[in-house]
């Protein structure tokens, strides 16, 4: 997703490997623009390349991706397309110009797809805060320190010493609660993608156990 010209060739290697080996068709049903980098600096820190390489992979990749995808989409609604936003693109972060930028950026092309792209499918994003994955463990201490006021109020962080890992109840008094796990946050997606989500469109669809209330 990072170079012009990945996108087009994840849907070509989709198309050789899934069209249907006697008519040849091929449709997409489903598409999760999940792919996502993140590099945390002040205003004063932000180089260009930070800015360029955030942007190419966490605003371009998703729309080249979707201009690929457009001539195999459903022509009766039944597509689903579902992007991965984040809460930093409404809650001013520190350290997070860049990166909550592009997740703002995602959620208005959310948006403007919905509208375009109504006749044939879905388009919803998901705003999910901190998410157990390589990116939270490579969180930096004085990030965590920041965040740690709006995790103490996000309702569903709080650690169930019984039933959490053993690595986020040993960190909860210094992270102030813990992370998602992957499968929640997969949990919300895959609603995204039932039949039975038809009427929903359009919209940012809270996964982040409450923090976007909490603030």
């Amino acid at each position: 997703m990072g170079v012009s010209t990945g996108p087009a060739h994840i849907i070509s290697t989709a198309k050789n490997h899934f069209s249907h080996p006697k008519t040849g068709k091929f449709q997409i049903d489903i598409i999760i623009n999940n792919a996502g980098v993140s590099n945390n600096a002040r205003l004063e820190d932000i180089k260009i390349s930070d800015f360029d390489w955030q942007y190419k992979i966490n605003v371009l990749g998703p729309l080249l991706l979707m201009q690929a995808a457009l001539p195999y989409l459903p022509h009766d609604r039944s597509g689903r397309i579902v992007s991965v936003s984040s809460v930093s693109s409404s809650e001013g972060f520190e350290q997070q110009t860049v990166y909550g930028g592009t997740k703002a950026a995602l959620e208005a092309m959310t948006r403007t797809w919905a509208r375009e792209l109504v006749e044939r499918c879905t388009v919803n994003a998901i705003n999910p805060g901190p998410v157990k994955t390589d990116m939270w463990a490579g969180t930096t201490q004085y990030f965590k320190e920041q965040l740690k006021p709006f995790i103490l109020q996000t309702p569903g962080s709080r650690i169930r010493p019984d039933i959490d890992d053993r690595d986020l109840v040993e960190d909860a008094e210094n992270a102030g609660g813990r992370p998602a796990y992957v499968d929640e946050i997969a949990g919300i997606v895959g609603m995204l993608c039932t039949e039975d989500s038809l009427w929903c469109t359009g919209q940012v669809v809270c996964a982040n156990g409450g923090m976007r209330m909490a603030i």
